[in-house]
C-alpha cells in the first residue's frame, strides 16, 4: 500500500470519528461529538438548538450561487438566479446551496444603514426558492471590501447589516444558516476579526438564538490561519469554513482579476500520489483542527478556473471532494454557472465531468 493510500485510510478512520460519515453513505440522523485531545468533552449546544455537526452533516455535497447577487448588481457579472436552477442543482444531487450576497452594495451609507427593501425581497426569493427545493442554505455577507479595508469605519455598519438580517428571516427553520463574513483579509486582521466576529454573533444572538451560524479564519478563510481563530467559549452552534484553491496557479490560471495568472496557462493538476497527498495534508490540518476545537467543518469553496484543461479540473474537484469527505466534513463547489461553473445556462448543459467528479451523477 502506497503512502497516499496509507494517509487517506487514516483519514477514512478519522472522518468515521467526526461529525459526518464519509458523505457516499446515508447521512445520520445525529452526529457524534469529535474525539478532543486531552480528552475533554466537545463543545455542547444549546439546549433547544440544532447540533452543530447534524446541521454540518445535512449541508452535505453544497453548491455556491456565485456571480449574482454578490455582484455589484444582480446581472452585472453575467448571472441572475433563475427559479430552475434551484430545482436543477436539487436534480443533480446536492443538499444545499451557498448563497453569497453584497449587501453593501445596496444599504445606506450613514444609520441606521437601512438594506433597500427591494434587494431584501430578491434575497428572501432565493432563500425561499432553496427551501422550496429541499436545500439547505448558507446565507453570507460577501464582498464588502470597505470593511476589508477600512473595519473600524465599518464595524458599525457591518454589525447593523446583521441585524437586520437576522431580523429579517427570524421566523426561518433551521435549514438556513447564517454565514457571518466571507474570506476575512487585508486590514481585517485576526485580533480584529475576532473581536468583530463575537460582536456579530451577539447582534445575530438578540433574535436568532437558536440559529446555526458559520465562520472562518482570516487570509481568505485560509486553513493556515485557523490557528489565529478564536471562538467565543460560551457559542456552541457554531461551523467553522475553510476556503481550498491550491495549488492556486493551477486553479487560477488565466484569472482575469489575479495578476500575472497569464503566465500560469497550461498548468495541469496530474492525480498523482504526491499531488493527492498534498490536498490530503491541507485538508487533514483543517481536520485536526476541528477535533482538537471541538468544531465541525465546512468547505465553503473550492474550484478550479475554466482556463485549466477539463480532465484536470475533473481530477482536482473528485481528489479534494472525496478527500474532504473523507474529513468527514460537508463542502460548496465554487459555483453553479459562470467561470468555475458546472452548468451552461446558454445552452442548458451541464459540465458533465464536473457533475461526475462532485455528485457521482453522469449523463
Amino acid at each position: 500500500m502506497s503512502r497516499l493510500w496509507s494517509l487517506m485510510a487514516l483519514l477514512g478512520l478519522l472522518g468515521a470519528l467526526g461529525g459526518c460519515r464519509p458523505i457516499e453513505a446515508p447521512l445520520p440522523s445525529t452526529a457524534a461529538g469529535l474525539p478532543i485531545e486531552g480528552g475533554d468533552l466537545p463543545p455542547q449546544p444549546v439546549a433547544g438548538a440544532a447540533d452543530p455537526f447534524t446541521q454540518n452533516c445535512r449541508l452535505g455535497r453544497g453548491i455556491n450561487l456565485g456571480n449574482a447577487l454578490e455582484a455589484p448588481a444582480e446581472g452585472e457579472w453575467g448571472v441572475v438566479l433563475q427559479a430552475e436552477y434551484f430545482r436543477l442543482i436539487r436534480q443533480r444531487g446536492f443538499d444545499s446551496v451557498r448563497i453569497p450576497v453584497r449587501w453593501s452594495s445596496h444599504a445606506a451609507a450613514t444609520p441606521p444603514f437601512t438594506i433597500e427593501p427591494r434587494f431584501l425581497a430578491r434575497v428572501e426569493w432565493a432563500v425561499d426558492q432553496a427551501l422550496k427545493n429541499d436545500l439547505l442554505v448558507v446565507l453570507n455577507v460577501h464582498h464588502y471590501d470597505e470593511l476589508h479595508q477600512s473595519p473600524d469605519a465599518h464595524s458599525e455598519r457591518f454589525l447593523a447589516l446583521w441585524r437586520q438580517i437576522a431580523e429579517h428571516f427570524r421566523g426561518y427553520d433551521d435549514r438556513l444558516l447564517f454565514e457571518l463574513l466571507n474570506e476575512p483579509h487585508d486590514r481585517l486582521t485576526a485580533a480584529t476579526w475576532n473581536a468583530l466576529a463575537a460582536d456579530a454573533i451577539r447582534s445575530v444572538r438578540a433574535s436568532n438564538p437558536q440559529r446555526t451560524l458559520v465562520l472562518g479564519p482570516v487570509n481568505w478563510n485560509g486553513i493556515d490561519r485557523l490557528s489565529a481563530l478564536e471562538l467565543p467559549a460560551d457559542e456552541r452552534n457554531l461551523i467553522v469554513t475553510v476556503h481550498y484553491y491550491l495549488p492556486f496557479q493551477f486553479t487560477h490560471q488565466g484569472a482575469e482579476w489575479v495578476s500575472g495568472s497569464a503566465l500560469w496557462r497550461g498548468t495541469r493538476w496530474d492525480g498523482s500520489d504526491a499531488a493527492r497527498g498534498a490536498v490530503a495534508r491541507d485538508l487533514e490540518r483543517a481536520a485536526a483542527w476541528g477535533r482538537q476545537h471541538g468544531r465541525p467543518i465546512y468547505l465553503g469553496e473550492f474550484g478550479a478556473y475554466s482556463v485549466a484543461d477539463m480532465d484536470s479540473r475533473a481530477r482536482w474537484t473528485a481528489a479534494v471532494a472525496r478527500l474532504a469527505e473523507e474529513c468527514g466534513f460537508s463542502w460548496a463547489y465554487w459555483e453553479f454557472c459562470a467561470g468555475f461553473g458546472i452548468y451552461q445556462p446558454a445552452t442548458g448543459e451541464w459540465r458533465w465531468p464536473l457533475v461526475q467528479a462532485l455528485v457521482g451523477q453522469t449523463e
